[in-house]
């Protein structure tokens, strides 16, 4: 069973989590401007929910599956339970006892365990096979999908299947731009709750540069930017120039006015202060690159004899 489609939501640790964390299945799927395979998704989980004992949710990192997640928590018989989230790999070192197994167990990034962690989990999900449906269930998240990282073998096959016989795929930001308008408002609202200002709003020309941006960090990178642009904000509205995008950063462009990189020194040669051999390596250095560049260590550079 394939799925499509989400935002974003927290941790079982009690800590108060980032407002993107908290913008709860229910309150998106309410949002009439959203996505139509957003709601197919949500469809779907309502008919899986009440009768889930294992599935996966695929997508990009900050992209909803957390939130997908709790929605489904939410209509299952187990939702009066604790939502128990846990890093795939410290929770099968610490806590995946399949005898103990029980309540509503998320599983985040099963796509980076290895060859032990694997054979652990589908250790687990045997076990879980030959209980009674309604004590346990547990959701694992990849940020890639399970079965084409079991056709290139970085995956066990039968791990692969079991865990994608129900399948979410939860789809990028870029790919539902209608849900960035009524996002950014509810995110809005809950990082000004937050801070304990008064309501902020998008200026214009502030949400068509939140439309444009392609968003690699998904609903995360969304959060963030938001954030910062509450900072920034006068007058109770968010300007475009408020809204520090990553395509406005050039990668590997050294920040405004930051001091310059400290210059490698070569090493001193112990031969004598102006040895050929040394002079004749820069020299040649020099005319490849422009700058003098050192890569070996100054052992391994030859030199004369003494």
């Amino acid at each position: 069973m394939a799925m499509h489609t989400a935002p974003q939501i927290q941790s079982s640790a009690p800590v108060s989590d980032p407002p993107h964390l908290e913008l709860e299945a229910q309150v998106v799927a309410q949002m009439v401007r959203i996505n139509s395979g957003w709601r197919k998704l949500l469809l779907q989980a309502e008919v899986v929910a009440p009768h889930l004992q294992l599935a996966s949710i695929e997508g990009e990192n900050g992209s909803g599956k957390q939130t997908l997640a709790r929605f489904l928590h939410s209509r299952s018989p187990l939702s009066k339970s604790t939502f128990q989230r846990h890093d795939a790999r410290e929770w099968l070192v610490t806590e995946a006892d399949p005898a103990m197994l029980a309540g509503f167990i998320y599983l985040d990034r099963v796509d980076l365990l290895a060859s032990p962690g694997q054979g652990l989990l589908l250790g687990v999900l045997k076990a879980m096979q030959d209980r009674p449906p309604g004590r346990a269930v547990l959701l694992a998240s990849s940020e890639v999908s399970l079965r084409q990282m079991a056709g290139q073998g970085l995956l066990m096959p039968d791990l692969a299947f079991r865990l994608t016989a129900v399948r979410f795929a939860v789809p990028p930001l870029r790919q539902r731009r209608e849900d960035i308008a009524p996002l950014a408002q509810e995110l809005l609202s809950r990082i000004c709750a937050r801070y304990q200002q008064r309501p902020v709003t998008l200026g214009p020309g502030a949400l068509a540069r939140l439309l444009q941006h392609n968003w690699p960090g998904n609903i995360r990178e969304l959060a963030s930017v938001l954030e910062a642009a509450l900072l920034e904000a006068a007058n109770g509205m968010i300007r475009p120039e408020d809204l520090l995008l990553t395509s406005d950063i050039e990668i590997g462009k050294p920040a405004q006015n930051a001091p310059p990189p400290p210059r490698e020194s070569r090493p001193r040669c112990r031969h004598s202060q102006s040895c050929a051999t040394c002079a004749r390596d820069q020299s040649r250095e020099q005319a490849a690159s422009g700058t003098p560049t050192w890569h070996q260590p100054f052992d391994a550079l030859p030199h004369p004899r003494e």
